[in-house]
């Protein structure tokens, strides 16, 4: 497997591109004749383009992808449908394919009618500048940021067991009301891999248990949330090698929605391994990223292994206090945006504050000064022993700063 550039683009025969006008944006994705699959929001209020996009996918099909920036057009009734199919029709008009055959994605202000007076323009604009390009890819991956800041595309290849090359190319947005099962993310995969639509959808659960299912930001979760994968069929047959480079793109662009949280500092990165079973080191791993208190203690670079010792208490996930272990260590950065990824295995960069339920970072012991100096980074790892299995899982969030609680009052217009 190797990454390489493009996002959506670096996949043969896709056309992307973007426009936006003030704060809002439209970005457009096209794969001619693909399979696809989808996984979306479980929050019971639902947006008007998530209404159209299951049922859109439903044969198992779509080709082009509309998504928008600025209005979520969720709670918007009738007119919210009305739009969302109106965006549809302009786009499978323009490639002269089923209106079916569009998903159409929202992200923005929840409960305000559309403003197609600003969305219909973009969406000329957008289909006007199409090209299979890098560029083209960044188009649409800046136009349906909100308070991101910045844009998230990543794109790897890997040789398929039967010799052919498949690649992979993926852009998302999102850095508020993230939360498991799904996030505020729109998140658009291409790929020439061939596979049935049920094989994506497969493959495409498999990757999100492991991705965008394990990370927290705030804790909320949006009516607006869409993964869509598209496959055009032009490399060879969908394998294991092929649901390994799937996983690591959807980590990656996970990681970049936790390194992009809103008024974000810092990035964290907890694993807690040696459970019971793999619910409990996911159930453990996600309740640390998601506990205020740990996030705030990331904020104020305090290694308080308390706070990380109780979210794993309180999270469901079987513990035994007198063998638990907690260790902090550095992460290095890679890529562009400080994504971290470990650079090796050595434990040059880790300092143990909880050793078999023995506290170790006392007042005045070098474990605690190591530990200080280690919370002071932007991209710090949890790792977290439960000492009682086998099983691992590692989650994905950032620290709690005052910038969120601003972002937030002011997010209304």
């Amino acid at each position: 497997m190797k990454i390489i550039s493009g996002g959506v683009c670096a996949v043969d025969g896709v056309l992307a591109s973007g426009a936006q006008k003030g704060k809002y944006g439209v970005g457009i994705i096209f794969n001619e004749k693909s399979n696809a699959a989808a996984v979306f929001t479980s929050n019971k209020v639902v947006a008007a383009p998530v209404i159209i996009t299951k049922k859109s996918i439903e044969n198992g099909h779509i080709s082009a992808i509309v998504a928008n920036s600025g209005n979520a057009n969720c709670f918007t009734g009738e007119k919210g449908i009305s739009n969302a199919y109106h965006m549809a029709k302009t786009v499978s008009k323009f490639f002269k394919i089923d209106s079916d055959d569009v998903g159409v994605g929202s992200t923005g202000v929840i409960g305000r009618e559309m403003p197609m007076e600003i969305i219909n323009p973009l969406i000329d604009e957008s289909l006007k500048t199409l090209e299979n390009t890098p560029e083209g890819s960044s188009r649409a991956a800046e136009a349906i940021m909100t308070t991101d800041t910045f844009s998230k595309e990543f794109a790897v290849e890997t040789t398929l067991e039967d010799g052919s090359v498949a690649k992979i190319g993926g852009i998302t947005k999102g850095s508020g009301m993230i939360a498991p099962n799904m996030g505020t993310m729109l998140s658009y995969i291409t790929t020439d891999v061939k596979a049935s639509p049920e094989e994506l959808h497969k493959a495409l659960k498999e990757a999100v248990e492991q991705s965008f299912n394990m990370i927290i930001v705030d804790g909320d979760e949006s009516t607006n949330d869409m993964l869509v994968i598209m496959a055009n069929g032009r490399s060879g047959k969908i394998d294991e090698n092929f649901q390994e480079a799937l996983n690591f793109l959807c980590q990656m662009l996970a990681k970049m929605m936790a390194k992009d949280g809103e008024g974000a500092t810092k990035f964290m990165e907890v694993e807690v391994k040696n459970a019971y079973s793999i619910e409990d080191a996911r159930l453990a791993s996600k309740s640390i990223v998601k506990s205020p208190l740990v996030k705030t203690a990331l904020f104020g670079a305090d290694p308080n292994w308390g706070r990380i010792v109780a979210a794993t208490g309180y999270s469901g996930a079987k513990m035994d206090e007198k063998i638990i272990s907690v260790s902090l260590k550095t992460l290095k950065s890679f890529l562009n945006h400080e994504l971290t990824i470990e650079t090796s295995s050595d434990d040059k960069n880790t300092v143990k504050i909880v050793d078999k339920g023995n506290v170790l970072a006392f007042e005045n012991t070098k474990e605690l000064s190591d530990a200080e100096a280690i919370m002071k980074n932007k991209d710090i790892k949890i790792i977290v022993d439960l000492g009682l299995g086998q099983y691992s899982a590692t989650a994905y969030g950032c620290d709690l700063s005052y910038d969120y609680v601003k972002i937030n009052a002011e997010y209304t217009t």
